[in-house]
């Protein structure tokens, strides 16, 4: 059974970085896609970034230049980061990490259908954005 924890949300001004850190465990494949999503007040849940088995990377359009997304790979361990720079009050939302085992999809692919699909989701941490 796969294991997702995300941490280092916080409060941050407009402007600042963060990062986030999620380490999932138990997978039982080494073709999985990991990524974030997040979900304001009021609104849908969004896929922010995504990384592929092959580490690709895809970014939703309203942070592409200013999140960078990263894994660490140790067999049936993995840890993914989101690098937050030039943070924006539009940020602010609860950001979760998703995780699918056995992933054959590639980052362009994954990121439209990660809320639906991704079957494993760490409990979340917040992320809020003073301007």
């Amino acid at each position: 059974q796969v294991q997702v924890v995300e941490s280092g949300g916080g409060s941050v001004q407009a402007g600042g970085s963060l990062r986030l850190s999620c380490a999932a465990s138990g997978f039982s494949y080494s073709r999985i896609c990991m990524g974030w999503v997040r979900q304001a007040p009021g609104k849908e849940r969004e896929g922010v970034a995504v990384i592929d088995k092959d580490s690709n990377t895809n970014y939703a359009d309203s942070v592409k230049g200013r999140f960078t997304i990263s894994i660490s790979k140790d067999n049936a361990n993995n840890t993914v980061y989101l690098q937050m720079d030039g943070l924006k009050s539009e940020d602010t939302a609860m950001y979760y990490c998703a995780a699918e085992d056995n992933c054959w999809m590639s980052a362009i692919q994954a990121l439209p259908v990660m809320t639906t699909l991704f079957e494993n989701w760490g409990k979340g941490t917040q992320v809020t954005v003073s301007s």
